[in-house]
């Protein structure tokens, strides 16, 4: 795991987001100058963190409302205050919000068994007025899973395998220390980015398991559709003052979701103020999903400098991993006897 040890979730920040015309988020410091580097694009360099604590998909209590009045964002706020506060175990993603929502003080991890992480683990969380990452559709939800995604299981978002362990192969590619996937919408805990910029190339390095894409901006052609990768081909232009990143040639192993062969994602960097870098992301693959659909992640600036992802647990601890497995399979048929 990375070494950022950072006192977690005992003081929660609230950055209200006023809706302009354009919808976009926008910072209030009237002064501020888009940055630009020497060939005159957008300086969008630097370390930006995902701690958002607006859950991807709108929440049923939450039904047909985009935004939140000024007292239920300090309700939710308070709510979360509580959970974090607790003592409990760490709330990753979307667990926060679902934790506040219920009221819950003493909600377990995605990993109860095991207890897994406590809050020291976890960072203080952003907290905004909207009710969803998910901007596309309207409604703040997924679109439909399409007959076939359903069949294949496709279009499904990560989760502990629990059910297989025949070989090193069964086991999830994050949890081998190998690649949490592109694009990444987890927050709050090693949700880190840096980004650098050159003339003809920009390189996105992701704090979790320390991936980097190095992105070409300079007009190149995507590779053949036979040649296929874990990050998938991602190709880079500038429209405007937003950098777009279009991402096809993903491998089957490496689709965001599990998705199909046909995922496209693109990818949207906007400087919308000095501390905030506004990050979209759409996914389009009508093989997994009804439509393509749409996020929207406020990125905020951090001066923490972003140290090695020292990802091994996975590796180490297969021999175990794989040991307990059989040990379960020789309970279960001496049970069975």
């Amino acid at each position: 795991m990375s070494v950022r040890f950072i006192v977690a979730c005992l003081t929660l920040s609230v950055a209200v987001f006023c809706v302009a015309v354009s919808g976009n988020a926008q910072d209030s410091a009237a002064t501020w100058e888009l940055p630009r580097t020497a060939d005159g694009h957008p300086d969008l360099q630097g370390v930006w963190a995902n701690n958002s604590a607006t859950p991807l998909e709108r929440p049923d209590v939450w039904a047909g409302k985009t935004s939140l009045t000024r007292e239920e964002l300090a309700a939710f706020q308070a709510a979360a205050a509580d959970v974090t506060a607790s003592g409990a175990d760490a709330q990753f993603g979307d667990q926060l919000a679902f934790a506040a929502l219920a009221g819950l003080t003493d909600a377990d991890s995605y990993d109860p068994a095991t207890g897994n992480y406590n809050q020291f683990w976890m960072v203080e969380r952003d907290f905004d007025n909207r009710t969803s990452l998910i901007t596309v559709p309207s409604d703040g939800r997924l679109p439909m899973l399409t007959t076939e995604a359903q069949a294949h299981g496709w279009g499904q978002p990560p989760s502990p395998i629990t059910e297989k362990a025949d070989s090193w192969t069964d086991r999830p590619l994050n949890e081998r220390c190998i690649t949490y996937g592109v694009p990444s919408l987890f927050a709050g805990y090693n949700a880190y980015y840096q980004i650098f910029q050159s003339r003809d190339h920009a390189v996105v390095l992701m704090e979790m398991i320390h991936d980097a894409r190095v992105i070409p901006i300079n007009g190149q052609a995507h590779l053949g559709a036979g040649v296929r990768q874990l990050h998938g081909d991602p190709r880079g232009y500038w429209d405007g003052d937003t950098l777009v990143i279009e991402t096809t040639n993903y491998s089957k192993t490496g689709a965001f979701w599990n998705a199909s062969i046909g995922l496209r994602v693109t990818e949207r960097f906007s400087r919308v103020g000095p501390e905030t870098l506004q990050y979209e992301i759409t996914i389009d693959d009508p093989a997994t999903w009804a439509q393509p659909w749409t996020v929207m992640i406020p990125l905020k600036r951090s001066e923490d400098p972003l140290f090695e992802y020292a990802c091994h647990e996975g590796n180490l601890g297969m021999e175990g991993i794989l040991a307990g497995y059989r040990a379960q399979e020789r309970d279960a048929a001496a049970r069975s006897r």
